[in-house]
């Protein structure tokens, strides 16, 4: 007896035709349900969904392309994360920017942006295919060449991160940094501590400069003194451990990093010595990445507001998609001060 062939596991994809003739109406009817649901009336558009529902109808991503001229595409770089440094703070970033770009029915194309400098060609490439409405740049710095080559190409971006050099090019979204380490700096003055030094990263990076004005910007205020209390690194736990020992040989009872990793390569260099974060010298971060939590003591940290950056990142470059002539729009956003264990009120005679 010849065995029974599967005709499911043999039939191709289901089409717009199928979907048709199984609601029983004509091919323009499903495809105004799929597109125009407005032209429909409310219980022929309920029984055209049903099928679809029923039959897993999925609409050519290139048919509705060529018909919208749009692809729903979202193009972002991803950039590699550097031995021995917290990348959980772009995770979060891309997963809110993916989860409110697909609330406006987009979706986010990945693709690989090498180490070092920002360069063009992956972003050449998805233009070359056609194949993104816009891009979403991170990583912005000094020198980074995206934004005036998106702009003179007429093709939509927004950044998460400030132009900083040069004249200001395009949309952006950013988190504001000096307001941050101000807030640090506040909340350990109110501790009574004198001697607050920062960790910041090298000179010349946008965002660590901008960290770094904040601290000075609330020193000057309070009258305390700057000179000595500034350590500079790349962000890298050994690098901070060993930038922090000048700052700790000074005498600083707090220490405001630019980052966690670098507050955890202060915790190391307080632990080699024998005293204690928190208890000896009080310790704030930035970025309040999964570490800060899990740190003994807890670590006081600066939290981004990544939710409402990836929100405003796709609020901004739909905007941007649907009016190319419209005047620029950047926002800075405010993080919020996490006070744990490791901000303590000082110990020392600090007078």
């Amino acid at each position: 007896m010849p065995r029974s062939s599967n005709s499911s596991a043999k039939a191709g994809p289901v089409t717009l035709a199928m979907v048709a003739r199984r609601a029983g109406v004509s091919a323009q009817t499903v495809s105004n349900a799929v597109n125009s649901p407005d032209l429909l009336r409310p219980e022929t558009l309920e029984r055209v969904r049903q099928v679809i529902e029923e039959m897993g109808y999925r609409p050519s991503r290139a048919a509705q392309t060529l018909r919208s001229g749009s692809s729903k595409l979202i193009g972002y770089g991803i950039h590699p994360t550097p031995p021995n440094t917290a990348g959980a703070v772009m995770d979060r970033f891309l997963h809110a920017l993916s989860e409110a770009a697909g609330e406006a029915g987009y979706r986010v194309l990945l693709f690989a942006s090498p180490p070092g400098s920002p360069n063009l060609e992956g972003y050449e490439e998805l233009l070359a295919q056609h194949d993104v409405d816009g891009f979403v740049l991170s990583n912005t710095g000094r020198g980074d060449p995206r934004q005036a080559w998106l702009t003179k190409r007429g093709v939509p971006f927004v950044g998460f991160g400030r132009t900083w050099s040069g004249r200001p090019v395009g949309d952006w979204v950013d988190v504001d940094g000096a307001s941050g380490t101000d807030a640090a700096v506040e909340h350990l003055v109110a501790l009574g501590h004198r001697k607050i030094a920062f960790l910041g990263w090298e000179r010349g990076s946008g965002a660590g400069d901008d960290r770094a004005e904040g601290w000075l910007r609330a020193m000057k205020r309070h009258g305390l003194p700057t000179r000595g209390r500034r350590g500079q690194c790349v962000n890298e736990i050994d690098a901070a451990r060993a930038a922090v020992r000048p700052l700790l040989d000074g005498g600083a009872t707090a220490v405001v990093a630019a980052s966690d990793m670098l507050a955890l390569g202060c915790y190391q260099t307080l632990r080699e010595r024998g005293a204690a974060p928190g208890r000896d010298v009080a310790v704030i971060g930035f970025d309040d990445s999964p570490i800060a939590e899990l740190l003994s003591p807890a670590l006081s940290s600066l939290a981004q507001p990544l939710e409402d950056v990836g929100r405003e990142c796709v609020r901004l470059l739909l905007a941007r998609i649907a009016s190319p002539d419209a005047p620029p729009e950047r926002l800075l956003l405010e993080p919020s001060l996490v006070v744990r264990d490791s901000a303590t009120a000082s110990s020392a005679d600090d007078a």
